[in-house]
């Protein structure tokens, strides 16, 4: 198996007390283009995962002295769980294995004697597992940052809106408490903005203020101020309104490519 099929150099940490072990076990994979790392105890097979990891791939053998296999294995998990785990033991020994795997989260159990092309069939599955589930991580580990980078954009917009949202409310408050009349009308001719004076003095001449149209009030002088403006674009002017005197200043503004007339209404003191 040639190991430039994947990402990553293929390395394999193989762990047995016994020397002609694990020279059968470096003889399996001559003619793989993996790296062998070898180990003589559970001890040494740590220091190996330290010292010289990361390893895809950890075979060890189930009957060593001080640590056994099981053990072993329990130990890289827990240091290094996306290593897969792979136990090698005589038949005598299969029921406590068994009985073990899930404590080691080993991946297979290969009795001895074992079948070359039966290994490297199991250590290419176990590649094949190894690194799918990196890949996976990888994707997860992707959409996560993705998922944060999108949380904060979120978070962001929101406090921007919030903001806008106080200076809106900020805006309207001051606009309604001014003592003059502002109002504003589209290029339709609706009435789009008025403030509370605003709404006072034309309360008189428009059945129907915020959301009617200028064309529909009873008031000719009303009606005209607001057609000069668009005219001659701006506006100086005194008119009657509801038997009161009001100057006019008014203007064009460009809102969202409209043009819109905006008139300010100050009482005339007579």
């Amino acid at each position: 198996m040639n190991s430039n099929e994947y990402d990553e150099p293929v390395r394999i940490l193989c762990v047995d007390d016994e020397r002609n072990v694990l020279r059968a076990l470096e003889r399996v994979f001559l003619d793989d283009d993996y790296e062998i790392v070898i180990a003589n105890s559970g001890e040494e097979g740590l220091q190996a995962m330290e010292e010289s990891g990361p390893f895809q791939v950890v075979i060890s053998d189930y009957r060593m002295p001080q640590m056994n296999g099981v053990e072993f294995l329990k130990a890289v998990y827990d240091r290094w769980p996306g290593t897969v785990r792979i136990v090698l033991s005589g038949y005598a020994d299969a029921a406590a294995i068994v009985s073990a795997v899930n404590d080691g989260h080993i991946y297979k159990f290969i009795p001895k004697p074992w079948n070359d092309d039966e290994l490297r069939t199991t250590i290419q599955n176990c590649l094949e597992r190894y690194f799918l589930l990196k890949k996976n991580r990888e994707l997860l580990d992707k959409l996560a940052a993705a998922n944060h980078e999108l949380e904060e954009k979120v978070l962001q917009r929101t406090r921007q809106l919030e903001m806008r949202n106080r200076v809106l409310e900020f805006s309207q408050e001051t606009l309604g408490a001014l003592p003059v009349g502002v109002v504003g009308i589209d290029d339709t001719g609706m009435i789009a903005l008025c403030n509370n004076m605003g709404e006072s003095l034309l309360s008189g001449v428009c059945d129907t203020i915020l959301g009617g149209n200028v064309s529909q009030c009873s008031s000719v002088e009303f009606i005209a101020a607001v057609s000069k403006i668009r005219e001659q674009g701006k506006l100086d002017a005194v008119i009657n309104l509801d038997d009161k005197l009001w100057r006019v200043m008014g203007t064009l503004v460009t809102i969202n490519g409209s043009d819109a007339a905006v008139a300010v209404f100050v009482e005339v003191q007579t």
